[in-house]
């Protein structure tokens, strides 16, 4: 909680103490006059303030100018209490607004660690730390083991892996070589490496996705709250309907000043929008408080307006519709079982740490045995040559990459439905089989998918980094209505510009993602979601709703809290303003009361209260799945 939000709590505790001692001695009329004034200025002694200086500015209606109107409205009618009370339930409500949205809001540059520190500038064949600013367009630079790639190149001398997890989303290390493209912010896994730069530092990946992000959200429209658009049209015409209402009947019949003054002041209390003003908020607050309990962290009450009416959504792939923790799927021996080809495969990877070593060792599950491995030599971009001892000879096996099998002039046949990362096996010259490894889809994705289509979702789609043919074979298997793979963060935000443009008026797009490159992306769609737990900061930093247990499953839930709480919210809304009209017409014509009018305003409130607390309280519904 912030300083200035602990500050309100303060102002609103007191406010709430000063009203309770008002409504004891309200008989003594002078003490309680007094707290009833106090308590009104510990709560909202600002609004007024606000509206004054709005006024000066030229925004005139807006939800401080209502404030001030129907407060000061209730206090010349002599209804202390009801301004009091409206003004605290207010402030209340924005409090929790502005604490809910100021939780989950942290600084993008903060939490985006891929911008690099430094660059290892070759200069006359000195070597010298520098900037990244500093290298020009075709300087060479020098990335080791551990060090951010700092700006875009291409490599003239070294292989190794690289970690572009944060880029592309995919958690597999690419293999480089000379001739290779690196990307900045890429992370150097193994080898040394030399590259030329093709970019400045303003120009270089690293630099356009912080812009991106920056550029997606200023585009972003940010939606009027419903008390500010209403504002705009009620609030000018109640005040100046009761202003009418006050002088031209005696004006023109003579007479009767106190009588049609009367009236009016009842026409302002009937017409000040307790119920509105209190329901509304509380309808959004119950929705986000259900999501919440449910591990849905919503960044504001419009967002559940717009999730409400999600026509499109669109996927990353890589540690959002799968777990981004690569196994092994599929074992295909030429000859022989399965079980003896993965015992191969875990022999030669038994002394690496690749990410691919350790998914066939955790695949065989078993302790190898030490003694039958010999020298085994690591081959950077390729894979591994090794000696093997099966039976009571030894073997020069072969396990890499398509490359390495090529280079030792070994003929593979892959299965044609083979897809993902394939590791070849070739004893000498003979080819063995391979080991395919891939990223398993989460569990829980077939529901939320099916989930989605029955709550009237239109479009499914995917985007990712990954191989276009991976890709293709995750959508297919899921039943998605497009993919698209061998994306960059750009790459990301085009696609969905142009399915925001294809969009039916009136609905929404959502992008789910997980990765800081997923950031522009997803500030850029209409509804960013995030998957919390997995999720890089700068990805939770960007989206409007956080799914905090990873499971996608939960965008179901959001969606019929959302629309639960949008149709409380239409509720009391048609239901205020039903009843509000009603007296009004009724007090304008002495058909009513001030007892009438108060009733239009508090009893409404206190029914659209209740009813909003039903936001509160979410089951879930069913899915179906596909």
């Amino acid at each position: 909680m912030t300083k200035k939000q602990k500050i309100m709590v303060f102002r609103l505790a007191a406010s709430a103490v000063f009203f309770i001692a008002a409504v004891l001695l309200e008989g003594k009329s002078y003490y309680a006059w007094i707290l009833f004034l106090l308590a009104y200025g510990a709560a909202g002694y600002d609004i007024p303030v606000k509206a004054c200086r709005n006024i000066a500015t030229g925004q005139v209606f807006d939800e401080n100018f209502l404030m001030t109107i129907a407060t000061f409205g209730a206090i010349i009618v002599g209804s202390l209490e009801e301004a009091v009370a409206v003004m605290l339930f207010y402030q209340v409500g924005e409090l929790f607004s502005d604490y809910a949205v100021n939780k989950s809001r942290k600084s993008i540059q903060e939490l985006m660690d891929i911008n690099p520190e430094y660059a290892n500038l070759l200069r006359d064949g000195a070597e010298e730390r520098v900037e990244p600013y500093e290298v020009e367009l075709g300087d060479r630079i020098l990335i080791r083991p551990g060090e951010k790639v700092p700006l875009d190149g291409v490599v003239i001398k070294g292989n190794s892996s690289l970690d572009t997890k944060a880029l592309t989303g995919e958690s597999m290390p690419t293999e480089v070589e000379a001739g290779s493209r690196v990307v900045s912010g890429s992370i150097n896994l193994s080898g040394v490496l030399e590259v030329e730069t093709t970019s400045l530092f303003d120009d270089s990946t690293v630099a356009k996705i912080l812009e991106l992000v920056e550029n997606a959200s200023s585009r972003k429209a940010k939606a009027e709250t419903f008390i500010t658009r209403f504002a705009r049209v009620y609030t000018p015409i109640v005040v100046v309907l009761a202003l009418a209402l006050a002088i031209f009947p005696p004006l023109f019949q003579g007479g009767g000043w106190g009588t049609w003054i009367y009236r009016a002041c009842s026409f302002l209390v009937v017409s000040c929008p307790c119920a509105l003003v209190i329901s509304v908020p509380l309808s959004f607050f119950g929705g986000l408080g259900a999501a919440s309990r449910n591990g849905i962290l919503l960044k504001g009450s419009n967002y559940l307006e717009a999730v409400a009416n999600l026509d499109t959504v669109v996927f990353d792939k890589t540690g959002t519709l799968t777990t981004g923790r690569f196994q092994v799927t599929d074992v295909a021996p030429t000859h022989g079982d399965r079980e003896a080809l993965l015992e191969l495969a875990a022999l030669l990877e038994h002394h690496s740490n690749h990410p691919i070593a350790l998914s066939v060792k955790e695949a065989y599950g078993k302790a190898v045995d030490v003694e039958r491995i010999g020298q085994v030599e690591e081959i950077s971009g390729y894979g591994i040559h090794g000696q093997v001892r099966i039976g009571k000879d030894w073997h020069e096996l072969y396990i890499g990459n398509r490359k390495l099998m090529e280079r030792q002039q070994i003929k593979v046949d892959t299965p044609s439905e083979i897809v993902g990362t394939t590791l070849y096996l070739a004893d000498g010259r003979e080819y063995l089989g391979a080991v395919v490894i891939s990223d398993a889809v989460r569990s829980d994705v077939p529901e939320a998918l099916g989930g989605l289509r029955s709550q009237g979702v239109k479009k499914l789609v995917m985007l990712t980094g990954d191989k276009e043919e991976v890709g293709r074979a995750v959508g297919e298997r899921l039943g998605l209505d497009l993919v698209y793979g061998n994306l960059l963060p750009g790459d990301k935000v085009f696609w969905v510009e142009e399915l925001l443009k294809k969009k039916p008026f009136g609905k929404t797009l959502a992008f789910v993602g997980d990765g800081i490159n997923d950031a522009p992306v997803l500030a850029r769609a209409d509804i960013g979601i995030a998957m919390g737990g997995i999720g890089s900061d700068a990805a939770v930093e960007a989206a409007d709703v956080v799914i905090m247990e990873d499971e996608p499953s939960k965008i179901v839930d959001t969606i019929q809290i959302a629309r639960k709480t949008m149709g409380i919210v239409r509720q009391n809304i048609i239901f205020a303003i039903g009843v509000k009209v009603l007296v009004l017409v009724l007090v304008a014509f002495g058909y009513a009361s001030m007892w009438a009018a108060v009733f239009g305003d508090v009893g409404v409130s206190v029914l659209a209260v209740i009813n909003a607390m039903r936001a509160l309280t979410y089951k879930k519904m069913p899915s179906r799945e596909q």
